[in-house]
C-alpha cells in the first residue's frame, strides 16, 4: 500500500513539476495571431459556454422588441459594439479580424440567440476575449435594449440598420452620453494612414462621462 501511495505521490509531483517547467519556459505562445490547438479551443469554448449558461439560467427576461428598445439598442450598438461585432452592410474591421478569440458577427442568422445569456455576457463581459463588462457603466434597462436589438439584428437589412441608428438617441446608457461613436463606416475604400491623430483632432476631443462619474476622452 505504501508503495502505491509513494508511486502516486511521485507521479503527481512529476506532473506538477513538468507543468511548472512548461509554463515558466515561455514555450506557450500567447500571441493572438497563433490560435489555440483544436482540443484546447474545444475545452475553453465548453468552459465558457457552461459558465455563462449556469450564471444566466435564473435571469428573468423582460418583454423585448419594443420600438423604444430597438432605437436605444441601435444607438448604443453603433457606438459600442459594431467595431467588433459588425452589422448588416458593415465590412470586417481591423478589430473584428485582429481579436482572438474572434468576436462573433452578431448579424449572422446562424447564431443561437439566448436573451438571458446575451444579457449576462454584455453585463459581465468575458475574460481574455476583449469583451468588456458593460454593466460597470450601463444600467440594466439599457443592456436589455441592447439585447432586444441584437436579437433582431440578423433580420435587418443594411438600410433598416442605418435607419434605426439614425432614429436613435445615440450613445446613451445612463450617464448622459449622447455623442455618437458610429464606427460603421470607419473601414471604407479610402486609402491613406488613418491611425494618426492630428493636433486639431486632439483639441476637438470630447469628454465622455459615465454614470459612475468617471471620464475619458475620444
Amino acid at each position: 500500500m505504501r508503495t502505491v501511495l509513494a508511486t502516486l505521490a511521485l507521479s503527481a509531483l512529476a506532473v506538477v513539476t513538468g507543468a511548472a517547467l512548461v509554463l515558466y519556459s515561455g514555450i506557450i505562445d500567447v500571441g493572438a495571431d497563433d490560435p489555440h490547438s483544436a482540443p484546447l479551443h474545444a475545452v475553453l469554448e465548453t468552459a465558457r459556454e457552461r459558465a455563462v449558461a449556469v450564471r444566466a439560467r435564473d435571469i428573468e427576461v423582460p418583454p423585448l422588441g419594443s420600438a423604444e428598445q430597438m432605437r436605444s439598442g441601435a444607438g448604443n450598438y453603433a457606438a459600442m459594439c459594431v467595431g467588433c461585432h459588425l452589422a448588416p452592410g458593415v465590412a470586417p474591421t481591423e478589430l473584428s479580424q485582429g481579436l482572438y478569440p474572434a468576436p462573433p458577427a452578431l448579424a449572422e442568422a446562424t447564431r443561437d440567440g439566448d436573451p438571458a445569456a446575451t444579457f449576462w455576457v454584455i453585463k459581465h463581459g468575458l475574460k481574455s476575449t476583449g469583451m468588456p463588462a458593460w454593466g460597470r457603466f450601463m444600467e440594466d434597462h439599457y443592456i436589455w435594449s441592447l439585447v432586444a436589438f441584437v436579437e433582431q439584428l440578423p433580420s435587418l437589412t443594411p438600410m433598416e440598420y442605418q435607419a434605426l441608428v439614425a432614429s436613435s438617441d445615440g450613445h446613451q446608457h445612463g450617464g448622459g452620453e449622447t455623442d455618437m461613436h458610429d464606427h460603421s463606416g470607419q473601414h471604407s475604400s479610402q486609402t491613406g494612414d488613418h491611425h494618426g491623430a492630428s493636433e486639431q483632432g486632439e483639441r476637438d476631443a470630447k469628454v465622455h462621462r459615465h454614470s459612475d462619474g468617471s471620464r475619458h476622452q475620444h
